[in-house]
């Protein structure tokens, strides 16, 4: 119903008999207005909030890989995604990664990208809580980012890693580190007791180890590890060649 003004309901009464509009009626009238008034402000302000978060959550992201870039020097840098793809993570997950955005981490040692899988990731050094609610992390004692020898990097199943229930063998994985960029293609994906270490061996040449709970739905601590390896892609299209002989 519209409303009327003042000086229009006291034309009306003067117009049309009748007992006057009670003052109480009037207050609540006005009372309503005052609480949808409220009820505007409020709901634009929660909608700001939420706004700012996501914002700030995809800024905080983009700073810490261009962080990364940086240190590159004089390399082009890569086109980055501006948030993070959390449409298969856990509400529990995300709530972590939300609060590891207010804490500084190290610039990344690389990215790890894999696009069929939608996987774009900072590798930070080390597998503490911290480090993987942020990122994905390289497992101590292994080769470095843009070494020869095993990289074997670590990822929660309900976050950055969730997507490699999707994996497949001759998916790409691009490291790209400070050195340049090395492309991988799948090998293998094997699952071990998570007391099996012998994913984390050296290697003789360049191998990339994703490491990951399995399985990725379960309930309370996963019993099991997903392991992916892959190797550079000219040798691992070798090894396709010889599969096929």
């Amino acid at each position: 119903m519209a409303q009327l003004s003042e000086p229009a309901l006291v034309e009306l009464d003067e117009q049309k008999p009748g007992p006057p509009l009670s003052v109480g009626r009037a207050e609540r009238s006005r009372g309503w207005l005052h609480l949808e008034r409220l009820l505007l402000v409020a709901g634009t302000i929660l909608l700001l909030v939420f706004l700012g978060a996501r914002l700030y959550g995809s800024l905080s992201r983009r700073i810490e890989l261009a962080a990364f870039d940086v240190a590159r020097e004089t390399r082009a840098a890569p086109a980055l995604s501006t948030s993070v793809d959390q449409s298969l993570w856990s509400e529990g997950r995300i709530a972590k990664y939300t609060e590891s955005l207010r804490l500084s981490f190290p610039p990344p040692l690389a990215v790890l990208r894999a696009p069929r899988l939608g996987i774009e990731v900072p590798v930070l050094a080390g597998t503490d809580d911290l480090t993987l609610n942020r990122a994905i992390g390289l497992i101590p004692g292994t080769a470095a980012p843009g070494e020869s020898g095993n990289v074997v990097l670590a990822g929660h199943r309900d976050g950055f890693f969730r997507g490699l229930k999707d994996v497949a063998i001759g998916d790409r994985f691009e490291l790209e580190t400070l050195a340049g960029n090395r492309v991988y293609a799948v090998t293998s994906t094997t699952i071990v007791d998570p007391t099996d270490v012998s994913v984390l061996a050296p290697t003789p040449g360049p191998t990339l180890t994703l490491v990951t709970c399995y399985p990725f739905y379960f309930v309370g601590n996963a019993p099991q590890r997903f392991i992916v390896r892959a190797e550079p892609l000219q040798v691992a299209e070798a090894i396709d060649a010889r599969r096929d002989r």
